[in-house]
């Protein structure tokens, strides 16, 4: 019985890892309720950002794995507190309500009664404080250029969605995300590690970065119907659905070549080339981008009424995987 248990709840974790949703047909237990809340499924694509940078930074000069693991670990946690901070800022502006998408797509943490509204600045709390003093080990490891690139991207994370200045609304939001999930984390990553950063490492830091930005295109396009409407003027708002969904394709190839970019100028080794493993499933998804979404969603399709987002969270995940593993693979040349 014991173990039935154990992996009943092992599955519930796995199936919120991978859609944001607790199980539909089993109990919320503490763990799923979390995973649920911190919407921990789209955590690692700061895990890849922070793994480029690792892997960007081992055998450099003054390279220590201590810094490197703290700063990966920083940069998870500042994810997940951005993620608290915009359910609860977006519940406070009135955004956030039962007919929009983030209370459909997920259970969102307030409204569905997964947590109250105290619990979760509780949490936002806590989430900052040990980033704080994860802050201040690295501040005191490698000086103070780490507090320019925690403090760039706290302001950034809380401006996307917090009065008065809700970058999202004003169709800075996706370039807030190119800006956190390129140049700010990876460099930011980097240098924890080894203590001083170059351009190289801001060449190779604009492709995931880039990669990352589709998601949100792929989002902010899904809610077009329901941003329009509100005065909120994402990018997709702004160019309308047809040249948004153009646009996020633009990016999608845009990663590819900045890969090579990077590699021709020695930014990043040759295996890093290894994207275009991926290749197939940008082709893939390149169709459902040519043409408006589905009426209804696809069976068993969990994120509805998210539709490219989801597309290109596929493509994000093996995109980011392969430029992970060529990286890697150029860790391991001789002569590197």
């Amino acid at each position: 019985m014991t173990d039935l248990k154990s992996r009943s709840r092992i599955s519930s974790w796995a199936y919120a890892l991978r859609t944001t949703n607790p199980p539909p047909d089993r109990p919320v237990d503490v763990v799923t309720r979390w995973l649920v809340v911190t919407r921990a499924a789209v955590l690692p694509m700061t895990l890849f950002a922070g793994l480029v940078a690792a892997l960007l930074a081992i055998g450099k000069p003054g390279f220590d794995w201590r810094w490197l693991t703290l700063a990966i670990v920083g940069i998870l946690l500042a994810h997940t507190a951005n993620n608290l901070m915009n359910d609860l800022f977006d519940t406070q502006t009135g955004l956030d309500s039962e007919n929009y998408p983030r209370a459909l797509y997920a259970p969102h943490p307030v409204l569905s009664g997964l947590v109250s509204r105290r619990t979760l600045l509780t949490a936002i709390g806590l989430v900052n404080l040990a980033d704080l003093a994860i802050l201040i080990v690295l501040t005191w490891a490698r000086g103070w250029p780490v507090v320019a690139f925690a403090l760039s991207g706290f302001i950034l994370s809380v401006a996307y969605t917090a009065p008065p200045v809700r970058l999202k609304k004003r169709g800075l939001g996706e370039p807030d995300v190119l800006v956190v999930w390129g140049p700010l984390m990876v460099c930011g990553t980097y240098y924890s590690a080894v203590g001083h950063v170059g351009w190289e490492v801001l060449v190779a830091s604009l492709p995931y970065g880039l990669l990352c930005t589709t998601v949100l295109m792929g989002k902010h396009t899904d809610k077009i119907p329901y941003d329009e409407p509100l005065g909120i003027r994402t990018l997709p708002v702004i160019f309308g659905a047809t040249r948004a969904r153009a646009l996020t394709l633009a990016m999608m190839v845009g990663f590819y070549l900045l890969v090579v970019v990077a590699v021709l100028v020695k930014a990043m080794p040759w295996p890093a080339l290894l994207v275009v493993l991926a290749l197939p499933r940008l082709v893939k998804v390149w169709p459902y981008f040519r043409r408006p979404p589905p009426d209804e969603p696809p069976a068993d399709f969990p994120v509805w009424p998210l539709w490219y987002a989801a597309l290109a969270w596929l493509h994000v995940r093996q995109a980011g995987a392969l430029l992970v593993a060529g990286l890697a693979i150029g860790v391991l040349l001789p002569g590197r």
